[in-house]
């Protein structure tokens, strides 16, 4: 099976540059369906779905290479070279703007532009550096996602989309955590929130845009800053926005953001 094929890759438009669309954790590429369509008739764009996720080939996962997002990030250098990509557009949702930074510094005359949506380089707290959360909450978390996956998915989804007067973007997440393999999520899972990518961000040399949302309970303001100071020449956008999907629950100020950094 090709990389096309293993990754389900959608490919849409001619202009240039291209732009790749990475989704998050738990989720497909689906989520960006509200914000690809905005670009397709200016630029090239490119969607995919991680090894695990959406229409993917699930025989293809290897819990060795994908227990670090390295495995991922790996993933998505091969799908630029199936495509032959060359000063392309990443933007990454989530915890796929680490991906995205890791694919950057593997090939770096792949990526000319990084788009990070509500990164995260750590989500552990550590000395000086606040994270959002402790090591036992991380534990925690994790253990309760292997012991009850539609119940954890059913509790946690809401509270990471954010927006509770819309409630039906919090059953959309749910229900897209749902869906995914319940050992596959859980070890996507581990390899998301013990992650520890800080040295990796000074290695960016891709000139990097940054939107940030408030009310983030993954990805805070306060990490967002972290990002754009440890990045070099990186900027970063607070949008009108709460919830850590702004795709979903703000895709034109998504749009709207993209448009003036491209």
């Amino acid at each position: 099976m090709s990389v096309i094929e293993r990754n389900h890759v959608q490919k849409h438009g001619s202009g240039e540059p291209t732009i790749v669309f990475a989704h998050g954790f738990g989720c497909d590429q689906n989520m960006w369906r509200l914000v690809e369509p905005g670009f397709r008739e200016r630029y090239t764009t490119v969607m995919f779905d991680h090894v695990g996720a959406g229409r993917s080939d699930l025989s293809a996962y290897d819990k060795d290479k994908y227990a670090d997002l390295r495995g991922y990030a790996s993933d998505v250098v091969e799908i630029g070279r199936a495509l032959n990509l060359r000063d392309a557009v990443f933007v990454g949702h989530s915890v796929s703007a680490m991906i995205g930074a890791l694919a950057s510094i593997e090939a770096p005359d792949m990526f000319a532009k990084l788009v990070m949506v509500g990164p995260s380089p750590r989500y552990i707290n550590d000395g000086d550096y606040y994270g959002g959360f402790t090591a036992p909450q991380i534990e925690e978390l994790l253990a309760s996602l292997a012991d009850n996956h539609l119940g954890w998915s059913a509790a946690m989804a809401p509270a990471i989309m954010g927006n509770p007067d819309r409630p039906e973007l919090g059953e959309e997440l749910t229900n897209s955590f749902c869906r995914t393999d319940p050992d596959i999520a859980r070890q996507f899972a581990r390899a998301t929130f013990t992650s520890d990518n800080r040295a990796d961000l000074k290695k960016v040399r891709a000139d990097t845009l940054i939107l940030q949302t408030r009310d983030d309970i993954i990805a805070s303001e306060q990490v967002g800053e972290y990002v754009n100071k440890e990045i070099a020449g990186s900027r970063i956008v607070y949008l009108d926005a709460t919830g850590h999907c702004p795709n979903l629950s703000a895709p034109g100020a998504v749009i709207a953001a993209m448009n003036e950094f491209l």
